[in-house]
This record gives structure tokens, C-alpha cells and sequence, in this order.
């Protein structure tokens, strides 16, 4: 571990991540624009860093975990960013759900300074970034994964290369066409049970015990039960960020995405009608206005 780590972006998922790196040993110094957040992890043993190029100057391995496309940019594209101060055999990841363009931008610069790139984005949420259990997949050389490796496994549960610059970028997603969808038909289905006098509790009940399951009903499930919208872990905001980003890719390689254009449409909706900040089963509060009811779990008395 003699490899000092750069991780630039604490929010919701970098923070813990980075914790979790210095639980496991690593010689970890931070980068954010908040600097509460530096401050913090910095108290628990952390170094604090300036600048974006500060950082990448000291630091063999950079990571970043951005919460949009115009940052991940800005970070690692711009004047003085990343790839602005990166230097050979230096291995610089990406855990931002960005476009594969960006991704590919990004490998292009990091390969004109002789470094590295990863496109390696998580998935699993606050929850699995705490315990150190996230999905980790990335993109780019074999050489700068095996580089990263012992990294990825102190924040991942399940690690894996998935092939060239990309690769990562596309099965995060995949994997985000399949939230999207199956959050849109979560409410769809709790809506509907509800609109036709069943105890919405007991539909979840049932559903989730037969083949109707999914990740996605019981992640959402509770959350449109006691209508905890508010308290946004991935908001509407961001899933239709993600699923234009679908969109774009779907284009790109003429490959349908029949579901996937509903799920944009009606997120599109949502957002327009006041419910971008609400928590992504936050969709339902759509269609709850067009059926005349609401999800909710029955009052006990």
C-alpha cells in the first residue's frame, strides 16, 4: 500500500467511500468543494488537498465521484483539472455516472500525458458505500485495474473489469435502464392495487414473495408506503439524468429501448412537476395525481 490515493468528491458516496479507504490502510488525501466534508474526514486521518491540481500533483492514484456530467468535466477535462496535471503511468478512475463520450474524452487525455484511465462507475447506494459492499465496474486497461484493484476492493463487494474504455460506463447504464423501469413499474403496480381497494402493505406483502420481486419494489416500496419522499437517497433528478444518458447511448449504436423511452417521458413529467428533489419512487406522486389516489400505508386504527 505504498500508493498514495486522491479522491476528489465527497458527497454521498465518495464520502463514506473514502473512509473506507482509510479504514483499509491506504494514504488517502481529499478534494471537495465543500469543505465541511474535508474538514471532517481530514479529523479522521485524512489529508486535505487545495485544488484539483494539488491533488492530482500529489497523488499516484486520483479517484473522482462527481454528482453530474458538467462536473465530471469541469474536474477532470478542464484548464486545471485532472488530466490538465496528470502525469505518466499515473492511474486516474472515474466513478461518476457520466456518458460514454465523456468517458472517452477522458481516456483520450489521460492516454496524451501518458497516463491511465478507468471509466469505473458503482452502484449499490449510500447503504452499500458505507459497508463497503458497492458494485464496481470499470472500463479501460487491464494494467491500470490490477493497478487499482486492491483500492476498488476496499470500497466494492464485487469487482470487475469489464473490457475496454466504455465497457464500465455502458453496464452502469444497463444497470440504470433496469432502475428506471422497474421504479416506474413499482408505483405502477402499487398504484394500481391501491386504486382498486387492496391494502397496499399486503400487495407488497405478496408481490415480493412471487415472481413479481424485484430490487427496485423493495428498495422503493417502503418509501411510497410511508411516503418518505422527502428524504431523497437518489432523487427523480438524477434517474433521469441517468436515463437520458440511456437515451443518448441507445441512439448512438440504433438499439430500441422501448421501456426505457416511457420511463424517460414520465421522469420527465415528474421533474417538471415540482418532484425532481423527491426520492426516485418519487415518480408515483405523478401518477397518484392522475389516478386520484395516493399510496399509503392503512392507519393502524
Amino acid at each position: 500500500m505504498t500508493n498514495k490515493i486522491g479522491f476528489i468528491g465527497l458527497g454521498r458516496m465518495g464520502l463514506p467511500m473514502s473512509y473506507n479507504l482509510l479504514k483499509a490502510g491506504f494514504d488517502v488525501t481529499v478534494h471537495n468543494r465543500s469543505r465541511p466534508k474535508v474538514l471532517e474526514i481530514a479529523a479522521a486521518g485524512a489529508s486535505a488537498a487545495t485544488s484539483t491540481a494539488e491533488i492530482t500533483q500529489q497523488c499516484d492514484i486520483i479517484l473522482t465521484c462527481l454528482p453530474d456530467i458538467a462536473t465530471a468535466e469541469a474536474v477532470l477535462l478542464g484548464p486545471d483539472g485532472v488530466m490538465a496535471n496528470a502525469r505518466p503511468c499515473q492511474v486516474i478512475v472515474d466513478h461518476s455516472t457520466v456518458g460514454i463520450n465523456t468517458s472517452k474524452a477522458c481516456a483520450e487525455a489521460a492516454d496524451s500525458k501518458g497516463a491511465m484511465f478507468l471509466d469505473a462507475p458503482i452502484s449499490g447506494g449510500t447503504e452499500r458505500a458505507e459497508n463497503a459492499t458497492l458494485v464496481i465496474m470499470a472500463g479501460g486497461p487491464k494494467e491500470a485495474f490490477d493497478a487499482a484493484s486492491s483500492v476498488f476492493d476496499a470500497m466494492g463487494g464485487t469487482v470487475r473489469h469489464t473490457g475496454p474504455t466504455g465497457t464500465g460506463t455502458t453496464v452502469k447504464l444497463v444497470n440504470q435502464l433496469l432502475v428506471g423501469v422497474h421504479t416506474l413499474a413499482a408505483a405502477e403496480a402499487m398504484l394500481m392495487g391501491v386504486k382498486s381497494g387492496a391494502d397496499p402493505a399486503l400487495v407488497y406483502e405478496l408481490v415480493s414473495s412471487g415472481w413479481g420481486q424485484s430490487f427496485m419494489l423493495d428498495r422503493n416500496a417502503a418509501v411510497m408506503l410511508d411516503q418518505t419522499y422527502e428524504d431523497a437517497r437518489a432523487p427523480v433528478k438524477t434517474i433521469l439524468k441517468d436515463l437520458g444518458l440511456i437515451q443518448e447511448l441507445a441512439r448512438s449504436i440504433d438499439t430500441p429501448t422501448p421501456a426505457g423511452d416511457v420511463a424517460y417521458k414520465l421522469f420527465t413529467q415528474a421533474a417538471e412537476a415540482g418532484f425532481a428533489e423527491l426520492d426516485m419512487p418519487g415518480v408515483a406522486r405523478l401518477l397518484e395525481k392522475e389516478a386520484g389516489v395516493e399510496i399509503k400505508r392503512k392507519s393502524s386504527g
